[in-house]
């Protein structure tokens, strides 16, 4: 067998070494979830960033097309009434054409009342009409309606396929029908900056950085720094889009065959995101990691060292002497005392010694103090076939709710009493060890917690009853409190969890279940107006709106300030399960909080709900019926501004 001295030398080694390798490690991890943080900021910053762009952009757009649609029927007016006043314009090539520069238009086309051209700046377009290609046809309703006023968006034109916008409108006098066409040069400008490709070469700053817009109906590739990529699926490059739907916060793909950090986010119907190469990400971790290995080594090393010195001098060689001192009062010797120094601990450890050496001697006498002491109500029995009868302590009847002549009858017949104590066992504690419900009668007799233990040892039976009443109640007390909201009595985001951990751990049980959330309404404005007393009136309200529902089982919670959820199971088919939450989602605006005597406003509540499956992730479950209120949330804001 190894001494004191070697074991400790082992483990202090193993433990130098086990030091290292856990701090090592965890500075690994450390290290590398701050860059995975680092990486994320960037994503988040720059991916909101090019949003911002994508949806200024959306809006210079939609302004450009509006102008030239003003400019282009305008231009088309002026041009009109410049004809009418001059009818001898129209005849000359050369006139129109200064017209047209005059006006700002690049090309202008004059229409008899048969929807033909006959004038204009383009010769080269004389005789085409109305049915002459798809763009064209856009006026034709103009024959029928000489009130119309067109205005085209841009789209090809008939004769070239060059990009236009063309506006019509009759002469007043509705002899011929004027047509201008404008380049739509600052629509198309807007347009191609606003591409995703071309954003996305201005954010890239770091070039082992790769940016994707992903369609997140069709899985393609829309836009990319990689002008190869687009067209192609996600997959295509290493993308999942389970990956990107699940994990917001960025997950590890090998993108384009490189092993990459990700983080996308959803904006409209399109996936944005950021990639960036783990020999990018992580180039300063090995570095740093061979530089604190070494530090780390050399520091154990020392520490070590003076460890064992410490150890061998001040401990094994002072356990030494005590086992010197003790082996003498094992022999016999308990005149002996151990004194043993050199340390306060060592002193006190000699003192304590020669303590216990006085009690052992006087061992019975302070086991009887200490029974007649304890603040326990414990009871004792024993009995065994021979006798036939029990032997009980004097708290045994207290502690069974027992009469002392109840009692007396019981341990008269030792297979009764058994019978008795097992009528007890029957009644486990649910969590709890050994700890069985003794019910009461009424408020003579409370119910009670009670620990049984029994030793047998051949045909004898020792029995121990202990009772933990005071015991069970503090921690069942502890348990609500810690699983309840105090303000509604219903189930905190702790009590939650565990209720639904332990139901779905059972989905045979659960039938057709489903998840609402709901969220209060005007909670704001009720703390504002009326304060935050009433706030919680309201609040409570609307806890007892949610308890009422679900005529088979429920679970209802409070998890936040104003959100609540309500799983709702145990129903035999879908339709009436789909009832019930129907009948719940027609309250959301025809309940009133009475706040006091003379104060009732409208109660009001945001709801979505999300049916699930018994092999289903509830927390999925409970994430979409959270998305679909906010989405009704939204929906039912403009209702009631």
């Amino acid at each position: 067998m190894s001494t004191l001295r070697q074991i400790l030398r082992r483990y202090v080694v193993a433990l130098s070494l086990v030091s290292i390798i856990v701090l090592l490690g965890a500075t690994i991890c450390l290290q590398i979830g701050n860059e995975q943080k680092h990486a994320y900021d960037i994503a988040t910053q720059t991916l909101s960033q090019i949003e911002q762009v994508l949806n200024d952009n959306d809006r210079a757009i939609a302004e450009a097309h509006e102008e030239y649609h003003r400019e282009c029927l305008n231009n088309a007016s002026v041009i009109a009434r410049v004809i009418e006043g001059d009818p001898g314009v129209i005849s000359s090539v050369d006139s129109m054409k200064e017209l047209a520069l005059i006006s700002g238009v690049d090309e202008i086309h004059i229409f008899d009342e048969t929807g033909r051209i006959f004038a204009g700046t383009h010769p080269q377009y004389y005789g085409y009409t109305f049915d002459s290609g798809e763009q064209m046809s856009f006026f034709k309703p103009m024959l029928e309606d000489k009130s119309l006023q067109l205005v085209q968006e841009i789209t090809p034109n008939t004769a070239e396929g060059k990009m236009m916008q063309y506006s019509a409108i009759w002469s007043r006098n509705g002899d011929v029908i004027v047509e201008v066409g404008m380049e739509p040069t600052r629509v198309m400008k807007a347009t191609e900056e606003n591409e995703l490709s071309y954003l996305f070469s201005l954010f890239r700053v770091n070039p082992e950085a790769s940016y994707f817009a992903i369609d997140a109906r069709s899985g393609r590739i829309i836009g990319s720094t990689n002008e190869s990529d687009v067209g192609h699926t996600a997959n295509d490059v290493g993308l999942s889009i389970d990956d990107i739907e699940s994990k917001p916060d960025g997950f590890s793909a090998t993108v384009n065959g490189r092993q990459s950090f990700c983080v996308f986010q959803q904006v409209d119907d399109v996936y944005l995101g950021r990639t960036v190469s783990n020999a990018d990400l992580y180039h300063r971790i090995p570095e740093a990691a061979l530089l604190l290995f070494l530090c780390l080594a050399l520091v154990v090393g020392v520490l070590s060292a003076a460890i064992s010195f410490c150890i061998n001098r001040f401990v094994v060689g002072k356990i030494n002497d005590v086992n010197r001192e003790l082996g003498h009062i094992t022999q016999g010797n308990l005149n002996e005392t151990v004194d043993v120094r050199g340390s306060r601990e060592f002193s006190e450890l000699s003192d304590h010694l020669n303590v216990m050496i006085k009690a052992i001697l006087r061992n019975s006498e302070k086991m009887s103090y200490v029974l007649a002491k304890t603040n326990l109500l414990i009871g004792v029995y024993e009995h065994n076939e021979a006798t036939g009868q029990v032997v009980c302590s004097e708290y045994l009847p207290e502690v069974l709710n027992l009469t002392d002549a109840q009692l007396t009858e019981l341990a008269a017949d030792f297979n009764r009493f058994e019978q008795f104590i097992d009528g007890i066992r029957a009644n486990p504690v649910p969590g709890e060890e050994s700890i069985f419900l003794l019910p009461g009668e009424g408020d003579k007799r409370p119910g009670k917690y009670l620990k049984i233990g029994e030793t047998v040892e051949h045909s004898s039976v020792f029995g121990v009853v202990i009772d933990v009443t005071e015991t069970v109640m503090r921690r069942k007390q502890i348990e609500r409190e810690r699983d309840r909201d105090p303000l509604t009595g219903l189930y905190n985001r702790r009590g939650l969890d565990s209720k639904l951990a332990a139901l779905f751990q059972a989905p045979g049980e659960l039938g057709f279940s489903a998840f609402a959330m709901i969220d209060a309404d005007d909670l704001k404005m009720v703390n504002d107006t009326y304060g935050h007393d009433k706030g919680d009136i309201y609040l409570r309200r609307v806890s007892e709106i949610i308890k009422d529902f679900g005529p088979h089982r429920s679970v209802v919670a409070r998890q936040s300030g104003d959100e609540f959820v309500l799983f709702l199971y145990g129903y035999e088919s879908k339709g009436e399960l789909l009832g019930t939450l129907e009948e719940l989602a027609g309250m959301q605006d025809r309940t009133h909080a009475q706040l006091d005597d003379a104060l009732e406003i409208p109660l009001r509540f945001s709801l979505g709900y999300s049916l699930t499956r018994r092999d289903a992730d509830y927390r999925e479950a409970i994430k979409r019926a959270d998305r679909l209120m906010y989405a009704n949330k939204r929906e039912r804001k403009g209702d009631y501004l």
